[in-house]
């Protein structure tokens, strides 16, 4: 059995689970909406008037008692059951490795529909535990500094696999409620942050729909104010989450001048400082969140001078918001370094004096390439040479 305690020793845990045989057509409950989950217990042949119940019955089922057996589903008729598993199913994504980091963090890589494969990281901390799901298996957005966008875009996940990655997490914490047991308000997964693999608002209507389940209250149940969103920055999409999901939001941000942000973050090519700025402005008040979170990873000799740290409060102005600096995590071929520490808490200080919230990340689970920017599935971690990565990235090769 594996050591879980957080000054453990790397392990790994390879589970081989088989492939599941096609299910004559079976749909997949995990993942659709209240109102999805309806539609398709009518189609099977739930009478419409019962169907609001059915609902409820089993999305507590699903999401609060973490059931995947129709069978053990008590308060419905033996025969409506059988209706059930004839029809649908509960299915999470496979895991195929799971990691445990000397500092707790576990990474889980995960199998889905086509065989192709997402990371998932559990971060563990006092009183709460974070978990960094995926939306896309890889990235179209190429931000140099990070891994993940050294491997190209495969597919959006649907909702199902997103949900599936908060399941498979409660499932290895052994999170789920036992009936009978005394209630425990106990959670280790408290919240949720969108900043694994993908850009989430380029998979816009799959998040939407993962999170109206997350947060749903008679199930996952996760305040919005748990979850986080985080995008590179995507502005015709920004008002859009704000209305409809609401969840706080943090902008991949990286840089003070567009020169430099174009190259760190190619998206700003499309939609710059300027225009991204003026979108977020009116997100607080949309999305009803109390400020906004900046990230900024820390680039040596390339955006952590005093000057980049008083562009950046003068460009946030007036945006409620917190600067989460981002020690950079290195990975193989990384045409970047990290900041020197000192270099990091001058920057923090300039931003601190300046009114603004500063913190600076500690480094979880690099060890086992689970920090923030090192996510890349393995059945497509062929690594690119130190030159190759470099030119992509605007930088001399040398």
């Amino acid at each position: 059995m594996t050591d879980q305690s957080p000054s453990a020793p790397i392990t790994q845990d390879v589970v081989t689970i088989p492939r599941r045989l096609p299910e004559g057509g079976r749909v997949n409950l995990v993942g659709l909406t209240r109102e999805q989950l309806g539609e398709a217990l009518i189609a099977a042949g739930t009478p419409p008037g019962q169907a609001k119940m059915r609902v409820g019955q089993i999305w507590q089922w699903i999401y609060h008692w973490g059931v995947r057996d129709f069978g053990l589903m008590t308060n419905l008729a033996k025969d409506y059951r059988a209706l059930l598993a004839d029809r649908f199913e509960i299915a999470l994504p496979e895991v195929v490795t799971r990691q445990v980091s000397a500092d707790g963090t576990r990474k889980y890589l995960l199998r889905i529909a086509g065989g192709h494969e997402v990371e998932t990281v559990y971060i563990p901390e006092e009183n709460r535990g974070t978990l960094c799901i995926s939306s896309q298996v890889g990235c179209t957005l190429t931000c140099s500094f990070c891994h993940t966008g050294t491997q190209k875009l495969v597919r959006n996940l649907t909702a199902g696999e997103i949900v599936g990655q908060v399941m498979v997490a409660r499932d290895d914490l052994g999170e789920w409620p036992v009936p009978g047991a005394p209630k425990d308000e106990t959670r280790l997964v408290s919240n949720v942050v969108l900043m694994g693999m993908g850009e989430p608002l380029y998979n816009f209507e799959n998040v939407r729909d993962a999170m109206r389940v997350v947060m749903d209250g008679e199930g996952l149940s996760l305040s919005r104010r748990r979850i986080t969103l985080s995008t590179s920055g995507v502005v015709p999409e920004i008002a859009r989450a704000a209305e409809e999901i609401g969840c706080l939001l943090a902008v991949s941000f990286h840089a003070t001048t567009d020169e430099v942000r174009d190259r760190l973050v190619p998206i700003n090519k499309r939609w710059n400082i300027e225009t991204l700025l003026a979108a977020l402005r009116d997100y607080p008040r949309l999305s009803n969140s109390e400020r906004i979170t900046f990230e900024y990873v820390m680039l040596k000799n390339v955006n952590d001078s005093d000057a980049d740290a008083r562009r950046l409060v003068k460009l946030i102005a007036g945006i409620p918001a917190k600067i989460n600096l981002i020690p950079f995590n290195e990975w193989p071929g990384a045409p970047y370094q990290r900041s020197d520490w000192e270099r990091i808490e001058a920057f923090a200080d300039i931003v601190y004096k300046a009114g603004y919230a500063s913190p600076i990340r500690t480094p979880r689970g690099e060890d086992i390439m689970a920090a923030c920017g090192q996510l890349k599935s393995a059945t497509e971690r062929g690594r690119k040479s130190r030159a190759a990565i470099a030119v992509e990235a605007g930088l001399p090769s040398a």
